[in-house]
């Protein structure tokens, strides 16, 4: 695998790049039309506010990089593996994600509005306040995250699994239907569900 170097390397319309390592490399700001990225390595690499369209990411590994910010519309990843990065505010907008897992990451008020998500898991991940608005979820596993606040407004999650999650603040709980929620996760969700069907708890 070949190392990336300046200025070679950075992002430019229809661009291919195969079998690179992307050491401390820094793509932030940048903008990209039809970019593919194949059998390539991210670490420690700034894609902080760049701004992808019709970008594809096929059997890449992401480690402690800072994509947050990160524009992506009609974008796809597929067989990558995320850990250890900075994915605030991420917005991957009529996306696709396929075979992906996410790992410790910080993904506080990501968005995937109109995404479809097939075999993807997310592990021990900071999801508060993230919007699925419209999202296919019905791939998608979450276990150890923190939901905290997210929008599930008109997704489908028909078959998607919380274990071991933070529920409590979600919104459009009702979109909720089909998934599996693990017991413990029912306790946080309770409020929530009953305020969204005007139910009152008593406590006494």
């Amino acid at each position: 695998m070949d190392t990336a170097v300046s200025p070679d390397h950075d992002l430019e319309d229809e661009a291919t790049f195969r079998r690179l390592a992307f050491l401390d490399f820094d793509l932030s700001g940048q903008a990209a039309d039809s970019a593919e990225f194949e059998q390539c390595r991210f670490t420690r690499t700034g894609l902080a506010r760049t701004v992808l369209d019709r970008a594809a990411f096929t059997d890449c590994l992401v480690e402690n990089s800072d994509w947050a910010n990160l524009k992506a519309t009609k974008s796809g990843l597929l067989r990558v593996e995320v850990s250890l990065a900075r994915l605030t505010g991420l917005q991957w907008i009529d996306g696709s994600l396929r075979d992906v897992a996410f790992r410790e990451c910080r993904m506080d008020l990501a968005t995937f509005r109109f995404t479809s998500f097939k075999d993807v898991a997310f592990t021990d991940c900071n999801l508060t306040r993230a919007d699925f608005t419209n999202a296919d979820l019905r791939g998608a596993t979450f276990t150890g995250c923190d939901l905290s606040g997210a929008q599930f407004a008109q997704a489908d999650c028909a078959g998607t699994r919380f274990t071991r999650c933070e529920l409590g603040g979600i919104g459009s709980v009702t979109s909720l239907k089909g998934a599996v929620v693990s017991a413990h996760d029912l306790a946080g969700l309770a409020h929530t569900l009953a305020a969204a069907l005007d139910i009152t708890i008593d406590l006494g």
